[in-house]
């Protein structure tokens, strides 16, 4: 795994305005995906999520999902990411047909570029909505309200 900064290394959560830091992980295909490939070309958002396959994780999934076309007519991919396994992530994927890249940070390399808080002992949830150019224009924090991440995102995606 290959993990590289633009300017800054802070430790501190990134918020609006930052721009992402690059990142390769495998997706759940075990292809690599480089972040970097992305930027220039569209929108992105990426999630931060805990655990494949708890009732919190399957539902705000599912509710990606369920917007997908939503979020492709508005020209953005949507990228999920946890410390789960590629295979955790293929078998999720499958079991709830999602459309969307999930990427295994499994020694969480990412979440800490990110800076994404853990609520308790869990891992964060949080979504961050990125500009084409890699900036980020919006960001949600909330582990109770799962769903409200695709519309939090999809508003954000709309005043661009």
């Amino acid at each position: 795994m290959a993990f590289s900064l633009f300017p800054q290394a802070s430790k501190a959560q990134l918020k609006v305005g930052d721009k992402i830091p690059t990142f390769t992980l495998p997706d759940q295909n075990g292809q690599q995906f480089n972040v970097a490939n992305e930027i220039g070309k569209r929108p992105m958002v990426i999630y931060f999520y805990p655990k494949d396959d708890t009732p919190g994780c399957t539902k705000e999934a599912c509710s990606f999902r369920d917007s997908f076309e939503e979020f492709s007519d508005l020209g953005a991919i949507v990228i999920g990411i946890s410390s789960g396994s590629v295979a955790s992530h293929k078998k999720f994927a499958e079991k709830y047909k999602l459309p969307f890249t999930l990427l295994a940070d499994e020694s969480n390399q990412v979440r800490k570029l990110f800076g994404v808080p853990k609520t308790f002992v869990l891992p964060g949830r949080v979504t961050y909505v990125v500009d084409k150019n890699g900036i980020i224009i919006h960001y949600f924090n909330s582990m109770t309200n799962a769903a409200q991440h695709v519309q939090e995102s999809l508003t954000a995606l709309k005043k661009q």
